[in-house]
């Protein structure tokens, strides 16, 4: 890992929490709701996950039993909104499926959680995350591709397992603190990296930080 920051992460997070505020993320009324927003939300906007939870939830299939019982074309309906349906409703389906079958499957240790989240088909390091994280409330630092962008503009370069590994090292282990720092980036990373408006960024000033 190559890190050329300045600032601790600390100082990112306040910096990030002074403009933004308190962010209230991941918006689900149960964790299972969770699981399926972190399915949905894989190469899509989170307001196309609404709209298809919202979909979900008037058909009643927001539970594990119901969804992993319900017929994979309605599924396809359903989600349509988020893109890649077809592959999405089938890792519903499967991931429903073994929630149905493993209902204290949230209550198992960090590490252990996210090794058996990361076993099935579909489910990859930022999903299993974002259920140990949000669903589980265990501490598991989310690296998605706004923190790997954000990184990457502060001289902090690596892969997933390095850059969660520099965050988790330089953070105390705070479940509400992983939390809230993810939400805080994601809204960052929404409004200046996704508008691409580099030069009003509150944390890169003049190529420095």
């Amino acid at each position: 890992m190559i890190v050329k920051h300045k600032k601790t992460l600390t100082e990112v997070y306040n910096k990030l929490f002074d403009h933004f505020g308190k962010r209230y993320w991941w918006p689900a009324e149960t964790p299972f709701e969770v699981v399926v927003g972190a399915v949905l939300t894989q190469q899509t906007k989170w307001e196309n996950v609404e709209q298809a939870i919202h979909n979900l939830k008037e058909r009643k299939l927001m539970d594990a039993e119901s969804l992993s019982r319900a017929d994979v074309e309605e599924l396809e309906e359903l989600v349509r909104c988020t893109g890649f349906f077809r592959q999405k409703a089938n890792r519903l389906k499967n991931i429903s499926r073994f929630f149905a079958q493993n209902p204290g499957i949230l209550e198992k240790p960090a590490d252990e959680l996210r090794k058996v989240l990361l076993s099935l088909n579909g489910v990859g390091e930022e999903t299993a995350d974002s259920i140990v994280l949000y669903a589980a409330d265990k501490p598991k630092f989310v690296i998605d591709a706004y923190t790997k962008r954000m990184c990457g503009c502060l001289g902090i370069e690596g892969n997933y397992s390095e850059l969660q590994s520099f965050f988790e090292s330089s953070l105390p282990v705070d479940v509400p603190l992983y939390k809230e720092y993810h939400a805080l980036i994601v809204e960052y990373g929404k409004r200046f990296c996704g508008k691409k408006i580099c030069p009003d960024c509150i944390l890169v000033e003049n190529g420095k930080m």
